[in-house]
C-alpha cells in the first residue's frame, strides 16, 4: 500500500491532484488530505509516505516553514512542491532544498502526476 500526503488548503487543487494520482498510481493507494500543514506536520510521521505533494502559500503555516519542520524518517519518501507560484524566487528556493525532489506548478498537474508515478 502506498501512503500519500497532500497539504493544501484549496479545495479544488486537492480535489483535482487527488483525481490524477488515483487515475495514474499503479497498485493501491491511500491518500492522506491536510488543508493545514501544522496539522499534516504533526500526523506525516506516522504516516510516512512515499509520496508528499506541498502547496506553499497557507494560512498560519507555510510550505516552506512545513519544509523547515518536516523531517522524513524514510529517505524513500519523495516531497513535491505542488505550487500555484510563477516567482522563479520559489523555483529556485525549491530546487535547492535537498528535501524536495522537484517543484510542480499547479498548472501542470495533468501533465506532471503521470510522470511521476509511471516508474
Amino acid at each position: 500500500m502506498v501512503d500519500i500526503v497532500l497539504v493544501d488548503d484549496d479545495k479544488v487543487s486537492t480535489f483535482v491532484t487527488e483525481r490524477f494520482i488515483r487515475k495514474n498510481v499503479q497498485g493501491p493507494c491511500r491518500i492522506h488530505t491536510f488543508d493545514s500543514a501544522a496539522e499534516a506536520l504533526h500526523r506525516v510521521r506516522e504516516i510516512q509516505p512515499r509520496y508528499l505533494f506541498l502547496d506553499l502559500v497557507m494560512p498560519h503555516m507555510n510550505g516552506w516553514d512545513f519544509l523547515e519542520q518536516f523531517t522524513p524518517t524514510d529517505q524513500e519518501s519523495e516531497v513535491y512542491i505542488l505550487s500555484g507560484s510563477l516567482d522563479e524566487r520559489d523555483h529556485e528556493k525549491a530546487n535547492k532544498n535537498r528535501k524536495v525532489k522537484k517543484f510542480l506548478s499547479k498548472l501542470s498537474v495533468r501533465e506532471s502526476i503521470p510522470k511521476i508515478f509511471r516508474n
